[in-house]
This record gives C-alpha cells, sequence and structure tokens, in this order.
C-alpha cells in the first residue's frame, strides 16, 4: 500500500458515499458540524453525481475510489490510506452523531482501536476460517464490532489498513450478503467480518476499547427518546446518551420505513436552516419534508413498512422465506 499523504489534521471523519447514499451523507455532514465537530470529512467517492460533487466541494473533501469496479462496501479503509490524521474515524453514511465523539477520539489517540459491539445476535459472531482465509494464524474470541464506526491512530493504520484491504480483496463480493452468501457464511458480512478477523489476531486486547451496542444503536432504536430536536439530543430511560443513531438496512430516504427518531431528526438534518448544507425540499422524498402533507406521507409509510416488516416476521415464523430464498437459489443465473 503507498503511504498516506498527511492531512496536517490531528483527527479526521472518513466516509464512502454513492449517489444513492447523499441524503445520508449530508445528514451525517451537518449532525458533526451541530454537534461541534469541525474536523475535516474526508468522502470517497463511489459514484456521487455531479450535482452532488457541486454541493460538497465546500464542505467535505472528495477522495476517488482506487477502482470503479470495486464494491463500495470495501471502500472504508481508502479514505485514510489516501489522506492520514493522527486519529482516524470510520463513519458510515447512514449514521446521525447525537453527541460529541471527543470521548472516542481521544481514547483512539491514547493507542486503540474504539468500536462499537454489533447488535444481538450477532455480537458473538465468529469463525475459525477467518484465519486461514486470511493468513492471520491463530484467533481470539473477543466481542464482534460493528464496522459503522471504528476510531484508531494513525500510529495503529500501518497494522490496520493494508491487512483491511487485502483482506477485502481475498474474499471478494460473491460469498457476502452482497453477493449470494448466507449469514451463515463466514464472511457473509463482508468488509465487517475482515476487520473484525484482523481485530482478533493482529491486536492485543489491551489495544481495543468495545463499547456498548446502546451507545449506538439500530432500528427500531428501543428505548431511545428525542429530547431536544434542535442539538440533537437522545436519551435512554436511565439518563445514559447513545453517541449516535445508526440505521441500517432500509435507508428512509430510499424506502418506506418506521417512523423513529432517526428520521425525525433526518428531515432536521436535511431541511432546516441552521445546517452547513440545506438541500432544497424537492431533493428529499414528500414524507421527510414539512407540512401536512409530509405528514401524511409519513404515516403512510410507516403503516407501510409496518405492514411489510410484520408480514416478513410471519414468514420467517413459517419458515416460508427460507424455503423461498432456497428456491430462487437454485433458480439463479449463474
Amino acid at each position: 500500500m503507498d503511504v498516506p499523504v498527511a492531512s496536517n489534521s490531528a483527527a479526521g471523519f472518513y466516509s464512502v458515499s454513492d449517489r444513492r447514499f447523499f441524503p445520508g451523507l449530508v445528514a451525517l455532514l451537518n449532525s458533526l458540524r451541530l454537534v461541534g465537530h469541525d474536523e475535516p470529512l474526508f468522502v470517497v467517492d463511489a459514484g456521487l453525481t455531479r450535482g452532488q460533487r457541486e454541493l460538497l466541494a465546500d464542505h467535505v473533501e472528495l477522495l476517488p475510489a482506487p477502482s470503479s469496479e470495486q464494491h463500495p462496501v470495501f471502500l472504508a479503509p481508502a479514505g485514510p490510506a489516501q489522506r492520514s490524521s493522527d486519529v482516524a474515524v470510520l463513519i458510515d453514511a447512514d449514521i446521525i452523531v447525537t453527541r460529541p465523539l471527543t470521548e472516542i477520539i481521544e481514547t483512539a489517540r491514547g493507542g486503540r482501536v474504539v468500536g462499537f459491539v454489533n447488535d444481538p445476535p450477532n455480537d458473538v459472531r465468529f469463525y475459525p476460517e477467518w484465519g486461514s482465509v486470511l493468513g492471520l494464524g491463530p484467533l481470539r474470541r473477543q466481542p464482534y464490532l460493528n464496522a459503522g464506526v471504528v476510531a484508531f491512530p494513525e500510529t495503529l493504520s500501518r497494522r490496520l489498513l493494508p491487512s483491511w484491504i487485502e483482506g477485502q480483496k481475498a474474499i471478494g463480493v460473491q460469498g457476502t450478503r452482497y453477493g449470494r452468501g448466507a449469514l451463515g457464511d463466514p464472511f457473509y458480512f463482508a468488509d465487517q467480518d475482515v476487520l473484525n478477523a484482523i481485530l482478533s489476531s493482529r491486536f492485543g486486547s489491551e489495544e481495543l476499547l468495545f463499547l456498548a451496542h446502546r451507545l449506538a444503536p439500530h432500528p427500531p432504536f428501543p428505548g431511545v427518546a428525542l429530547i431536544d430536536e434542535r442539538n440533537l439530543t437522545c436519551r435512554y430511560g436511565d439518563g445514559s446518551e447513545p453517541f449516535l443513531l445508526h440505521h441500517v438496512l432500509a435507508k428512509p430516504w430510499l424506502k418506506a420505513t418506521r417512523d423513529s427518531v432517526y428520521s425525525t431528526l433526518l428531515s432536521r438534518l436535511l431541511l432546516a436552516p441552521d445546517v452547513t448544507l440545506r438541500l432544497d425540499p424537492r431533493q428529499v422524498p414528500l414524507r421527510l419534508r414539512q407540512g401536512w402533507a409530509a405528514a401524511a406521507d409519513r404515516r403512510r409509510a410507516d403503516m407501510t413498512a409496518y405492514v411489510r416488516d410484520n408480514g416478513r416476521r410471519q414468514l420467517g415464523r413459517f419458515g416460508i422465506r427460507t424455503r423461498l430464498a432456497r428456491l430462487g437459489a437454485r433458480h439463479a443465473v449463474p
């Protein structure tokens, strides 16, 4: 791997986006600025449109993807590989930051890789095959991190980034969720499985910090209440506050999803007058805008998502989804 070009920044945020994830990226940018982070945001361009690049030009540094043929899910380490920072914070474009990440950055600066444990049941995911396939040798069982937010110091990047990039090349897409992989396959979660394999082999336990999943929750964000929309403050009943909200799976700007604390903040972060980069309301779905028509469309979307998700649960309960998936696999074009 080439030596990264220094960004002359104490800390930097790194994300990846294509044209479909542009609204999520804008919300991420605006949330970082609203909670007080003025560090640079580097974005690997995985297929943004010219108009989207022009809107972002004054607010982020766009970096080229290493290859136009590489799947975007494998591009997370490409940012810090091109522009280094004293501390790199890799952060997905479907995340809203709800309070400063200063504690995480300072912990990483002290010489540790910091991340959030994945949601159950995939919080203890482990496959011995990771070691042999990736040439890592023996692995240590430990909590399984979600790759949505990972912070690490520049001093550890040479041990992490080359192995992560080469490991992703070794597994390819076919056996992952983005190809024909199944949940039980060792590399179903693609970049995330490779990352966890490396952390359990090439890093000592004293070099890692596993933060609780509830501090970076996923939909439906159980127990999280929106306390202050203007300041993005969210809180649990016990008084603890998550650092961020991570909207995995279906994205509210792409598909009808259940109404949540994330979707409420998403509207505020895309359209409010005090954000760094404000979008034209016509650039976002009606359900994310303001007014009575938008409210009605949110109710419609919420009901649509409820019926869809409930139907999936019922199919799963009777094993129908599994049988359909197997049938589809047998008849898929090779």
